[in-house]
């Protein structure tokens, strides 16, 4: 299980974070939402330990990931970020490879096993027909999928091994990850997750802006505005009128749609917002 303990960070001394307190269970699928400007990227960042808050604690099944080595993080916990940007021109096989540096020591080049995992994590991804195509040839979706096949590698292979007979828990924190896809390719993004939730396990938090996409993929939300946790729990118990209201002055109509299996969100219009006296 991760869990942050009463999170605070700030940039440059502007306060950011204020308090944050969350857990994502080995497991779960955990849909973090909140305005721009509420702490959700950061909070992302202080999860996977690329950032240091100023004050409280993040642990990874009970280990201090302050404590632990990047390739120790990286072996049990993949970030998938919103925009991938490459100096080069890349294989899909290259970028799917980039995976598995946690698990190579300094100058130590990929082997046969190494080509084999990023294969194996290609096909999960239902990208293993475009190994040799260039990356920057892909399609949105397709881009995102590799993507997501790369933070895959990162978990086989030496690392971190778990007592017999148990698996060792794995962690999948995605940046707004349909941000800039179609509806076609948000619906396949969305299949993937809740398939590689499924299948292999994954504790998977999702950052996004989307609340149908949240509704419909995520068992979990929390909900982030100016730094602070409006709301932590059960999708179907804190998605609710009254709280998208708090997180984002709007008015919405919030039912559960028996075809689609599960809540719907409709904006209806902004809430009245109190004029501010500087």
């Amino acid at each position: 299980m991760i869990s942050a303990t009463d999170l605070r960070f700030a940039y440059d001394g502007a306060p950011v974070l204020h308090g944050v307190t969350m857990t994502v269970r080995p497991g779960a699928l955990v849909g973090l939402l909140g305005p721009n400007g509420s702490g959700k990227t950061t909070l992302l960042r202080l999860l996977a330990g690329t950032a240091r808050a100023g004050a409280g604690r993040v642990t990874m099944d009970g280990r201090d990931v302050a404590s632990m080595s990047r390739q120790a993080v990286a072996r049990r916990l993949a970030v998938v970020p919103q925009e991938t940007q490459l100096a080069f021109d890349y294989t899909v096989l290259e970028i799917a490879l980039m995976g598995r540096y946690p698990h190579l020591g300094a100058f130590e080049l990929e082997g046969p096993r190494d080509v084999e995992i990023a294969r194996e994590a290609l096909a999960a991804t239902g990208t293993a027909h475009l190994a040799d195509r260039l990356f920057t040839t892909l399609s949105g979706g397709e881009k995102q999928r590799v993507v997501i096949a790369s933070a895959l590698a990162q978990f086989e292979g030496r690392g971190d091994a778990a007592p017999p007979g148990e698996a060792t828990p794995r962690y999948l924190l995605l940046d707004e990850p349909t941000a800039s896809l179609d509806l076609h390719y948000q619906l396949e993004i969305a299949a993937l997750l809740r398939r590689l939730n499924d299948t292999a396990g994954l504790g998977i938090v999702v950052s996004t802006h989307d609340l149908n996409l949240a509704a419909s993929l995520c068992n979990e939300l929390v909900l982030l505005r100016d730094g602070r946790v409006v709301a932590h729990g059960a999708t179907r118990e804190v998605l609710t009128p009254h709280s998208v209201q708090a997180l984002y002055d709007v008015h919405t109509d919030i039912s559960f749609h028996d075809e689609a299996g599960h809540l719907t969100v409709v904006p209806l219009r902004p809430a009245a917002v109190p004029a501010r006296h500087d």
